[in-house]
């Protein structure tokens, strides 16, 4: 989701102005912080890789790489800019938009059951919610939601309006109901005719969380709960509700609100926008890599569903992105410099970015987590850059099955 002055939380990167002597002013003051983790060996490709993500002024930096061979790890600056400890091995985190693939996982089983269609309207399930300034329930589908084609409108501007160090520490603890935050959606226009392009909007997967709650009885974190954690002993994986703490062990997340700023603590939700079905979970490295690997193997949708999932429609690029990336049911496909590609969903907030990223066979998957996030989009782009960067060079080290990542 887009910010106007920061890097953009919970969604893909803003399409802002870039300023790039401000952003190598950042990056040196930031760099002058943060020391590169000691490694008692020559460093690996993978550490350097990490290394070179620090060095675009991230305070802290742990990468996670597994592959049916092996599990690798890598930890790049601090965990705390007082402290000088280095990033936890396999720390807590906020995973912000990642929620929306498990969301979207429990929808895809809920068409798996016969429980619902993709191609219901919202309406059927929501009936008079989606109403106002043009937009129309009625006509707006299950897939289109799912696949931020539907045109709705997104709420982050409503509670996020002016990105700063006060706001945040004066909004901070407000909660807002799912309900609410559809009306804060509703109170602009559409952004275009549903399922006649893309674009990502938060309040799609608000709505899909509701949805889940209409189909079952359920809250969408029960059903999240019972249909992928706890079958796949993901014990460290929990939607925290209002409750904005990160249970330890966990590095301190850092925002910059504005070009050359200070570094703002953040380490605490933001709950306007860190509490729904759009991006609240919290998680670990090896759970977060878990998943993904579990969802592309196929461990938790049937092949239908999966292969639904995985029909993709073409995304506009943004600063620092691959392109050619494209997105389909609450998953994300980015090509890769070796061929082929991966699955995937970037997801950030107010200090933190975790990236995770997989074979198309679900066999390998590398996820990288940033604990600070500049206040200058163009040292924000370098550091997607480089957090790509090493996504590409891990993924394209690993051998791929036939199917090279394919799309799908």
């Amino acid at each position: 989701m887009s910010t106007p002055t920061t890097s953009a939380p919970k969604g893909r990167p803003p399409r802002l102005p870039r300023r790039a002597a401000a952003a190598l002013l950042t990056a040196a003051v930031l760099t002058g912080l943060v020391p590169t983790q000691a490694t008692a060996s020559a460093p690996t490709r993978l550490q350097r890789d990490a290394d070179a993500l620090r060095a675009t002024g991230v305070t802290g930096v742990s990468v996670r790489l597994e592959t049916p061979h092996e599990t690798r790890t890598a930890r790049s600056g601090t965990e705390d800019l007082r402290t000088k400890r280095p990033v936890p091995q396999n720390g807590y985190v906020r995973i912000g938009s990642n929620t929306k693939t498990f969301v979207a996982t429990v929808v895809l089983q809920l068409v798996g059951e016969g429980r619902l269609s993709l191609d219901d309207t919202v309406d059927r399930w929501l009936p008079g919610l989606v109403r106002g300034h043009g937009n129309d329930g009625r006509r707006i589908t299950v897939r289109q939601l799912l696949q931020h084609t539907s045109g709705l409108p997104d709420y982050i501007g409503e509670v996020a309006p002016h990105p700063s160090a006060a706001e945040y520490h004066r909004n901070r603890h407000t909660p807002y109901t799912s309900a609410q935050r559809v009306a804060l959606a509703l109170r602009h226009p559409p952004s275009f005719k549903p399922g006649t392009r893309w674009q990502y909007s938060n309040i799609n997967y608000v709505l899909a969380g509701m949805l889940i709650h209409a189909v079952t009885g359920h809250p969408w974190e029960h059903e999240v709960r019972t249909r992928i954690l706890r079958p796949l002993h993901l014990t460290h994986t929990y939607a925290p509700g209002d409750d904005p703490t990160l249970p330890r062990p966990h590095a301190t997340d850092y925002q910059q609100f504005t070009p050359n700023g200070p570094l703002i603590d953040t380490t605490l939700a933001y709950l306007p926008f860190d509490g729904d079905a759009d991006g609240s979970l919290i998680s670990t490295p090896a759970d977060t890599t878990a998943f993904y690997r579990a969802l592309l193997g196929g461990r938790l949708l049937a092949p239908a569903q999966l292969a639904e999932m995985r029909r993709t429609v073409a995304v506009p690029a943004d600063p620092g992105t691959p392109q050619g990336g494209r997105y389909g049911l609450g998953l994300s496909w980015t090509p890769l410099t070796c061929g082929g590609g991966y699955w995937g969903h970037s997801g950030d907030g107010y200090g933190y970015m975790v990236w995770p990223a997989t074979t198309a066979d679900g066999r390998s998957t590398v996820t990288v987590s940033l604990h600070s996030r500049p206040g200058d989009p163009d040292t924000a782009a370098r550091q997607i850059r480089a957090t790509t960067d090493l996504i590409d060079h891990a993924l394209c080290g690993v051998p791929r099955s036939a199917d090279g990542g394919r799309r799908g």
